[in-house]
């Protein structure tokens, strides 16, 4: 029976409502004693990683500065820089993958190439990066940029800047440095390799001076449904992340991700694709039902509204019939794959403009609302129609959504042996069965 890998997503205030029932602890934003907590029940559920997203900005600030503060000021603003809080969860975990958002467009590649070698050393071989290029005007505006960088533009340095960084990950030997007391030679100079990249964008020396990591290379998850972005990840991810909402669209997606990788001389079955999903749970269908609409009810439809606008590239839906269909979409200067999402959501759920707007406060992954069993079944079903490898499970709150999933759905996982019961092996790579470096 095949394996579902599980990583488990983090991010305070995802579902825009949910921090606000009686149980919720939102101080997990800036609470380290709280992240630590989160990382110990992942761990404690077998699951292949823990995973941040981050966004280097205020969410819409454009729209503070003109006084809408009501529908920018939500809570996915605040949270920590995820680099920044790995290596504090490094040491109260043991197997549990740590994985974090960094982008391409905001970083130059010998400090990030570091900071994940890094990573990888304190962890014992636990770190993965995810590899993003940024998709909004408020973090251009921190980093001396009047607008974002064009989307073509911002993919062609991401090709570049990952391979400087799997580039700089490489040029020491496994077995280079030394340390010989005896002879005096602290690393073996012929082992160890000066990188002399010299590109359109990047000029780096090299190596690291970190040596080589635990696992050779840190393990690269990545996100994207554009052209270049399912270019990218089928060239150089090892997990790829996806929206999909439709068991047959995301089957297509990954026969797709797997055909590229293949075209460039890499096994398709080292690259994992993950469905996003948001679960619900109650003890009955009923009771997972009642949680979701009282979780909804503190939505305001303006924050929702709100919200959406940046995942559309700044598409101000109030000027749409709210409750018609939401219209095609303009292209634009932000991410394709949640204007793509958002389309898409509305014309296969029947749902108009603020009911959109809705799902997408609720988070951008598919909502699976049920029992343990019932959800557990959903998934399985699309593992066994090979929809996905695994999937990036979005609680809504924590501590309870954390625990419901970990503690509820998880073992029920276990129990039909899709899920491992302990770990096998110590490092990342091992958890996801990609290629060993």
């Amino acid at each position: 029976m095949t394996t579902i890998h599980l990583a488990m997503f983090l991010f305070p205030g995802y579902h825009l409502g949910a921090w606000r029932l009686p149980d919720a602890v939102p101080e997990l934003d800036l609470g380290i004693e709280h992240y630590v907590r989160a990382a110990e029940l992942a761990e404690a559920a077998k699951l292949d990683a823990l995973f941040f997203e981050d966004q280097a900005a205020v969410r819409r600030s454009n729209d503070i500065l003109a006084g809408d503060t009501y529908g920018a000021a939500n809570p996915r603003s605040i949270h920590f820089d995820p680099t920044m809080l790995l290596p504090a969860l490094a040491m109260r975990t043991t197997h549990l993958g740590l994985a974090a958002t960094s982008t391409t467009t905001f970083n130059d590649p010998y400090n990030l190439a570091r900071r994940f070698s890094t990573l990888d050393h304190i962890s014992g071989g636990r770190a993965g990066w995810n590899l993003v290029t940024s998709f909004n005007e408020d973090e251009a505006q921190n980093f001396g940029l009047d607008a974002h960088v064009q989307h073509a533009a911002r993919y062609e340095r991401a090709s570049e800047f990952v391979d400087v960084v799997t580039g700089l990950w490489d040029s020491w030997d496994p077995d280079a440095i030394v340390r010989d007391k005896q002879s005096g030679t602290y690393f073996d100079t012929d082992k160890m390799r000066f990188l002399q990249h010299d590109g359109e964008h990047f000029r780096v020396r090299g190596p690291l001076t970190t040596g080589r990591s635990p696992q050779g290379r840190p393990v690269v998850f990545q996100a994207g449904a554009s052209e270049p972005g399912r270019a990218l990840a089928a060239r150089t991810a090892d997990v790829v992340f996806t929206l999909q909402s439709d068991p047959d669209e995301s089957r297509a997606f990954r026969d797709d991700i797997r055909a590229r990788a293949e075209r460039f001389g890499r096994d398709p079955d080292h690259v994992k694709v993950l469905v996003g999903m948001t679960p619900i749970v109650g003890d009955t269908e009923q009771d997972a039902r009642d949680l979701a609409d009282r979780m909804m009810a503190l939505i305001p439809d303006d924050l929702a509204l709100s919200n959406l606008k940046p995942l559309a590239g700044g598409v101000d839906f109030r000027q749409f019939d709210l409750d018609a269909p939401v219209p095609e979409l303009p292209e634009s200067n932000a991410g394709k794959s949640h204007r793509a999402a958002i389309m898409a959501v509305s014309r296969q759920q029947g749902l108009s403009v603020i009911e959109t707007a809705r799902y997408f406060a609720e988070g951008s992954y598919r909502k699976m609302i049920g029992s343990p069993s019932t959800i557990a079944d959903t998934m399985q079903a699309w593992s066994e129609a090979g929809a996905c490898d695994g999937f990036l499970a979005v609680p809504t709150h924590f501590p309870a959504g954390v625990e419901d999933f970990t503690q509820r759905v998880v073992p029920e996982l276990q129990r039909r042996g899709l899920h491992r019961t302990e770990y096998t092996g110590r490092h990342l790579r091992d958890h996801l069965g990609v290629q060993q470096y």
